[in-house]
């Protein structure tokens, strides 16, 4: 990676005043960020939507899930899974040599949708602006793997750091073996901006609590000035059939392992070696005029070729047709709902999972699961 010093003077000369504009905006700013404008050359040429998508970044993982036969095994195979989609979500997906740049906020209805070679099919949806969420649907139908969920981001400043709450959950179902699995998300410290290079790490505890009895409790660290190692998790899996906690333990971008029992520490998942399958989305012409990269195509296009001021003209006109809509909204009293996803009660999406949760984690738990959740409507098809 290029050094701090490097990458501020790879700014160009036309956003160098808007990025020290930026700064001094962030040095002064307190309550939710998601309201600030970005720098363009700071944006990403992606909607936020899109990354959704990275739940199944490693879709032969989500699909095998069903595939062992016992709960526990099933178990030990879910966070595997959850595991890579941390890394899809916020590392992979960074080319290397590059750093960490700020997606589109999706518009209201906004859509995406994609598929992988092995059958595995994501549909999302933004469902709320104020405040930001995304819905989405993956399934696996010959593997009975449905996962359902939402997230959205709080975002605050402190320090150096821009810290980031994800809002939501992400819950898998087992269709064959009548079992689901909550997830609550960890949440994320975005670092490296003063010096125009940002990066992810995760902090904090995330759970995961499955309708056979097993919970995780997974603790995400990163080097300190002394010791440790960066993208540092370790799981700690309790159930009432175990003899005693599995730890599973290492770098979510990486290599970990598993001791199951008090045993001897074993291999469990190298995100290192393993290849990564590209979704298949249908061209720019065959998509509709809500989906993702129709809506954000011209801003994109300015992205990739390096003309920030068109991007920052194309993206105003974008956001200022979402303002006049939305106004007439109101105006007309409409209120608007999702295509493709219904808001409901959270104990109608989770059942007991939540509440299963909370007795578990000592108090430790952080709810930034929210009351409600959102489920996916068959009917559109």
């Amino acid at each position: 990676m290029a050094t701090a010093e490097n990458h501020l003077e790879s700014i160009p000369a036309d956003q160098q005043g808007n990025f020290s504009s930026f700064l001094k905006t962030l040095a002064s700013f307190t309550g939710d960020l998601s309201s600030l404008t970005c720098p363009s050359f700071l944006l990403a040429p992606i909607s936020l939507l899109e990354y959704s998508a990275f739940w199944a970044d490693q879709p032969s993982l989500l699909s095998a899930i069903s595939t062992h036969t016992t709960p526990e095994d099933r178990f030990y195979a879910a966070i595997k899974w959850f595991i890579s989609s941390l890394n899809g979500s916020f590392s992979s997906r960074v080319p290397k040599g590059e750093w960490e740049k700020k997606p589109f906020n999706p518009i209201l209805g906004e859509q995406f949708f994609c598929s992988w070679d092995n059958g595995t099919t994501i549909t999302c949806e933004q469902v709320s602006h104020h405040p930001p969420v995304s819905g989405f649907h993956i399934e696996h139908k010959q593997a009975g793997v449905v996962v359902d969920g939402h997230d959205g981001q709080k975002t605050r400043f402190s320090g150096t750091q821009m810290l980031v709450d994800q809002v939501g959950y992400c819950l898998v179902k087992l269709t064959q073996h009548d079992e689901s699995y909550l997830f609550t998300l960890p949440s994320l410290s975005v670092n490296g901006i003063w010096y125009a290079a940002p990066y992810v790490e995760l902090y904090g505890t995330s759970y995961v609590q499955s309708s056979s009895g097993f919970h995780a409790a997974i603790e995400y660290t990163t080097k300190g000035w002394i010791s440790g190692e960066l993208h540092h998790f370790k799981a700690s899996v309790v159930a009432d059939s175990l003899a005693g906690p599995t730890v599973i333990e290492g770098q979510w971008t990486a290599k970990s392992t598993i001791t199951v029992h008090k045993g001897k520490a074993e291999p469990f998942l190298d995100l290192t070696h393993l290849p990564k399958p590209e979704p298949i989305v249908k061209t720019i012409e065959e998509q509709g005029a809500l989906e993702s990269r129709k809506v954000w195509q011209k801003v994109s296009d300015a992205l990739r070729a390096g003309d920030y001021m068109t991007a920052s003209t194309e993206k105003a006109t974008i956001e200022n047709q979402q303002r006049t809509e939305r106004k007439e909204r109101s105006l007309n009293s409409h209120e608007w709902e999702p295509k493709y996803f219904k808001s409901v009660p959270g104990e109608e999406a989770y059942g007991d999972l939540r509440q299963k949760i909370l007795a578990k984690s000592d108090k430790k738990f952080v709810d930034t699961m929210g009351e409600g959740g959102w489920l996916y409507r068959e009917e559109a098809l």
